[in-house]
């Protein structure tokens, strides 16, 4: 048991520890030491064998998790890239998240007014470009999520939250991509990022997020 808790430990902590690792590189490094983990684990836990069947499962285990957990590919670093560029000076963030999923946040000077749900005329160039990245990428799944600021009450606040991810999910399946890559989500005003106590906090939690991931092996 010893063993193989030594084992899983290091190739987790060991592997995904490496600072001057790529994207790409930790999401497959953390992937593979997941698995090499489960894979001690599995090794030891079916008796016999003791330390060179943990040690096996590691080996085996690091190569299942590399092809599970590489979700952060060449593609997705150079999605991100272009929307960058796509977006440089306009306020929106584009980020990659702990768990490999690339992060578009939308403000409301860019996405909404109060209230509203129709798409602004400034958005729409972002959308244009991101819908063409999503094209370049086409094994990725979209989630949108609204959210509103706490104007209003909750009876008009959700829905339209709801709504502001749908018009978003519209408009990018009015250029060519498939609804089913989509998912939506409206929050409301339960998940602001700044005070609501005045008009710069409520603009900023006036938002879109979108989240793309691409599509783990199988």
């Amino acid at each position: 048991m010893r063993t193989f808790a030594i084992i899983a430990t290091a190739a987790i902590l060991g592997i995904s520890g490496c600072a001057d690792m790529s994207g790409t590189q930790r999401g497959t490094a953390t992937g593979a030491g997941i698995g090499a983990g489960l894979g001690a684990i599995l090794g030891a836990s079916t008796g016999g064998g003791g330390g060179g069947r943990a040690a096996g499962g590691a080996l085996l285990g690091g190569a299942a998790g590399a092809a599970i957990g590489n979700i952060w590919s060449t593609r997705m670093e150079n999605q991100k890239r272009t929307m960058e560029q796509a977006t440089q000076g306009t306020g929106i963030q584009v980020t990659q998240t702990s768990d490999n999923r690339l992060k578009l946040e939308i403000p409301s000077d860019i996405s909404f007014d109060t209230n509203r749900s129709d798409i602004k005329g400034n958005f729409r160039p972002v959308l244009d470009r991101f819908a063409a990245s999503l094209n370049d990428n086409p094994a990725t799944a979209v989630t949108i999520i609204g959210h509103t600021d706490n104007t209003g009450s909750p009876a008009i606040n959700n829905p339209l939250s709801v709504d502001r991810a749908a018009r978003t999910r519209d408009y990018l399946t009015s250029r060519g991509i498939s609804p089913n890559r989509f998912t939506i989500e409206g929050r409301g005003e339960n998940d602001p990022i700044a005070s609501n106590n005045d008009s710069n906090g409520r603009a900023r939690n006036r938002r879109v997020e979108i989240y793309v991931a691409e599509q783990q092996q199988r």
